[in-house]
C-alpha cells in the first residue's frame, strides 16, 4: 500500500493567485473568491442563522470536498466566531487529495487580509500534514478541523460522524470528474444528518441529477459574478429504491452521549490522563483529574526525554495509520511548548543496523512521502547527526524529543481542570447516575463520566479488570554531556536511542523487561544501555567517556509501560462483560452473525490506556477520540482504526474463540 501523496502543484498568476497545475483550474474566483465563498457556501447553507441558534454546548458539523487553500473553512470559522454563543463548537471536516505545502498555503491566504487572525492560527497548526486523518484543534478548543488527506472515495467511507452542511468545492466537474460521482454522493448521503444542507458552485445538470438520486433535493439558484446559477439543496433521506447503509455492529456502535451536566473524572495524571482531561475541558467539560502521586507525570510519563519516533508498516495497518495521525496531532500540540527546553524538532534517525532493517526501511521509503521519512546514506547521516556512525538509515525530519512532564503539566493546567494529587482511587461505584471514585469507603470525587487512564493499574477496578493490559519495565540512563558530545544534533536510534543534550544531559535507553516489577534502577540495565550506545555510535560512546563510567554510579529512571496483546492502545467506552457475553453468545457458534441486541454499556465509563512505548504519539489523539465519542462528534481517526482500538475487541475475540 502506497501512502505517499504529493503536495499540490501550483502556478501563480501575475496577481499572485494560485492555479492548480494538475487540474488546470483556479482555486477561487479571479473576481472575488471571498464574496463567492460567502454567497455559495455560507449563505446557501444558512450558516449565520444556524450558528446563532446553537445551544450553549451545541455544535455544527460542516463537511467539504476539496480543502484547497482553506478559504471556505476560514470564512465559516469567522462567521462562527461572530454569531455562535459562547461554549458552542464548530467541527469542520474536509477531504483533500493534494494538500498545499505550508509555504503555498501561507502565500494564498495572504491575499485575504481580513482573515489574517484566523489564517495565522491555521498556519501555526498546519504542520506534519500527512496521508490519512489529521486532527487540528483551533480557537482555544472551540473549533476542530479534521483533514482527510487522500482520495475522497478512500477517506470518506472511513469517516464516522454526521454532517449538518456540505460544501462541494472540488475543481470543476469537467476538470476533475472523480470528485463528482454517484459513489461519492452516496457517501455524502450516508454521512448527512437529518435535514443536512448542501451547496456547490456548479449547476451542471448531471451533477444535480446524481445528487437527487442520492437523496438530496437540489435546485438551481441565481449565482454570483460570472456564475449564472449554482446548486443548493437539502437531504430528505434515502430514496425508496436505494438500500440505506448498514448500521455499525452493535458492539462498536456509539453509546448514547450523556445529557445533562458536563462533568467528568479522569483517573491517572500521566500523559493519557492529562490529555484526556484537556480534550474534554476544551469542549466545555468540568474535569476533576485524580492522581495518586504528588504531581503529574510521575510514572512512565516522567522521563526527561521521550522520542517522537514512528514505527510504521508499509502495508497500511490500523496501527500504522494511527501512528501517522497521532504523530501529526502531537507534533502540532507541541507548538504550545517552549522549543529547545520542553521539546525540539531535531529529527529522528533510525539506523539501518542490519540487512533486515535496511530492507524494511527501503519499503517504508517507497510507501511514505519524503517529508515524513526518507533514506540517508552513511555520509549524509553522519553529517546530520554530528557524530560518526556505522550505518545510514531512515530520517524523520519532523520528529525529535519531548520532555513529557512539561507536556503533561501544560495539558493539566488548562481552564476547566481541577487537579487533585495524593488521591488514589481504588474502586468505582455508581450511585444515582454518578460514578464515585472510592478509597475504602471515602468518596474522593464523583461525576456522571469517568475516564480510566492509569495505565495497567486500571485492572484494579472491577469494571476494567478483564482488559488484557500488561506492564513492561523500561529503564533509561542519564549521561552528563561533555564538550564534544554536544555536537549530537538529532535523536539516533538502533536497538535503543540516544537524544541530544537537554539541561546538560543526554538521555539513553531504554531497556525492555517483561518480568521485573521492581521500579528501582539497576546497574545491569545501565550497563546494557551503555552497550546500546556503543552499537549506535562508538564515536559518541567515546565522546561521552562511556567506557570509563561505572554503571553502579549512573543516574537514571525505571518505569512501567503499559501495553496490550496486539500493541494497539485500548481506547473507548466500556461494556458490562458478563452481559456482553450473554447478549452476543450466538457468536460462539457463528462469528458471522450480528445479533440485533444493543451493547450493554457501562454508561459513562471510558478507558484510555495501553499505549506502550508510543504514548507520546498515540495518547493525545486517543484523548480526542474519547472526547468525540462523548460529544457525538465525527471521530478523528478512521472507523476501522477506532474499532481496532476499541475495548470490546477482546471480549468479541473471546466469544468467537469460545473462551468467554
Amino acid at each position: 500500500m502506497t501512502t505517499a501523496l504529493p503536495h499540490a502543484q501550483i502556478d501563480w498568476d501575475d496577481q499572485g493567485r494560485p492555479h492548480s497545475r494538475v487540474f488546470d483550474d483556479v482555486y477561487f474566483s479571479d473576481q472575488s473568491g471571498l464574496a463567492e465563498t460567502r454567497y455559495v457556501f455560507i449563505e446557501q447553507n444558512r450558516l449565520g442563522e444556524r450558528f446563532a441558534a446553537l445551544a450553549p454546548h451545541g455544535r455544527l458539523v460542516i463537511g467539504e470536498t476539496g480543502f484547497g487553500t482553506g478559504l471556505n473553512f476560514l470564512c465559516a470559522w469567522q462567521l462562527f466566531e461572530q454569531q455562535a454563543p459562547a461554549g458552542a463548537r464548530l467541527h469542520f471536516v474536509s477531504v483533500e487529495k493534494y494538500p498545499l505545502s505550508h509555504a503555498d498555503l501561507s502565500r494564498a491566504l495572504a491575499l485575504w487580509p481580513e482573515l489574517q487572525p484566523l489564517a495565522e492560527q491555521l498556519l501555526a497548526q498546519y504542520v506534519a500534514i500527512h496521508a490519512g486523518f489529521q486532527c487540528l484543534i483551533l480557537g482555544h478548543g472551540r473549533v476542530s478541523l479534521t483533514l482527510l488527506i487522500g482520495d475522497a472515495l478512500e477517506q470518506l467511507p472511513q469517516l464516522d460522524g454526521q454532517v449538518d452542511a456540505w460544501f462541494l468545492d472540488g475543481f470543476a466537474p469537467a476538470k476533475n470528474p472523480d470528485m463528482w460521482t454517484a459513489e461519492l454522493f452516496t457517501e455524502l448521503a450516508r454521512l448527512a444528518a437529518p435535514g443536512a444542507t448542501l451547496s456547490t458552485f456548479t449547476s451542471t445538470g448531471w451533477v444535480r441529477r446524481l445528487l437527487n438520486g442520492a437523496g438530496f433535493k437540489m435546485k438551481r439558484t441565481p449565482g454570483i459574478g460570472h456564475k449564472w446559477e449554482i446548486l443548493r439543496g437539502e437531504f430528505l433521506g434515502w430514496p425508496a429504491d436505494v438500500a440505506p447503509p448498514a448500521a455499525s455492529k452493535p458492539w462498536f456502535a456509539r453509546p448514547a452521549p450523556p445529557h445533562g451536566e458536563r462533568r467528568a473524572l479522569v483517573i491517572g495524571a500521566g500523559l493519557a490522563g492529562c490529555a484526556s482531561a484537556a480534550s474534554l475541558a476544551a469542549r466545555g467539560w468540568q474535569v476533576t483529574l485524580l492522581e495518586r502521586h504528588g504531581a503529574v507525570a510521575q510514572e512512565a510519563s516522567g522521563n526527561p526525554q521521550g522520542v517522537l519516533y514512528l514505527k510504521l508498516s508499509a502495508h497500511g495497518t490500523a496501527l500504522s495509520r494511527l501512528i501517522v495521525s497521532g504523530f501529526g496531532h502531537t507534533r502540532r500540540l507541541l507548538e504550545q511548548l517552549q522549543r529547545g527546553h520542553d521539546w525540539d524538532a531535531c529529527g529522528v534517525l533510525q539506523l539501518a543496523f542490519d540487512p533486515k532493517e535496511a530492507e524494511r526501511q527501503g519499503q517504508l521509503a517507497e510507501a511514505f512521502a519524503p517529508d515524513l521519512l526518507h533514506l540517508l546514506d552513511r555520509d549524509q547521516a553522519q553529517a546530520l547527526a554530528g557524530v560518526e556512525l556505522a550505518h545510514g538509515g531512515l530520517f524523520f525530519p519532523e520528529g525529535g524529543w519531548v520532555h513529557p512532564p512539561a507536556l503533561c503539566q501544560w495539558l493539566a493546567s488548562q481552564p476547566g481542570i481541577e487537579l487533585l494529587t495524593h488521591h488514589e482511587a481504588l474502586a468505582l461505584r455508581k450511585v444515582d447516575g454518578q460514578w464515585q471514585a472510592l478509597a475504602g469507603e471515602q468518596v474522593l470525587a464523583e461525576a456522571p463520566v469517568v475516564v480510566l487512564a492509569g495505565a495497567a493499574e486500571i485492572k484494579g477496578f472491577s469494571q476494567s479488570a478483564g482488559l488484557p493490559l500488561k506492564r513492561i519495565r523500561g529503564q533509561i540512563t542519564r549521561l552528563p554531556a561533555t564538550a564534544t558530545s554536544q555536537s549530537l544534533a538529532t535523536v539516533v536510534c538502533a536497538e535503543g536511542y540516544v537524544a541530544p543534550m537537554r539541561g546538560g544531559e543526554h538521555t539513553l535507553g531504554a531497556s525492555f523487561d517483561f518480568k521485573s516489577q521492581d521500579s528501582a534502577t539497576t546497574a545491569a540495565d545501565h550497563a546494557s544501555n551503555l552497550q546500546l550506545l556503543e552499537a549506535i555510535s562508538s564515536d559518541l560512546f567515546q565522546r561521552l567517556h562511556a567506557g570509563q563510567l561505572d554503571p553502579a554510579q549512573l543516574q537514571g529512571r525505571a518505569a512501567f509501560r503499559c501495553t496490550s496483546p496486539d500493541y494497539l492502545p485500548i481506547v473507548g467506552p466500556l461494556a458490562d462483560l458478563p452481559a456482553f457475553a450473554q447478549a452476543y453468545a450466538a457468536l460462539a457458534k457463528d462469528a458471522r452473525q450480528v445479533p440485533d441486541v444493543p451493547c450493554p454499556w457501562l454508561d459513562g465509563l471510558f478507558v484510555n490506556s495501553g499505549h506502550g512505548s508510543r504514548g507520546l504519539i498515540t495518547a493525545p489523539l486517543a484523548a480526542q477520540l474519547l472526547a468525540a465519542w462523548l460529544d457525538d462528534d465525527p471521530l478523528p481517526v478512521p472507523k476501522d482504526v477506532a474499532q481496532a482500538c476499541h475495548p470490546n475487541r477482546f471480549a468479541l475475540r473471546a466469544l468467537v474463540r469460545g473462551k468467554a
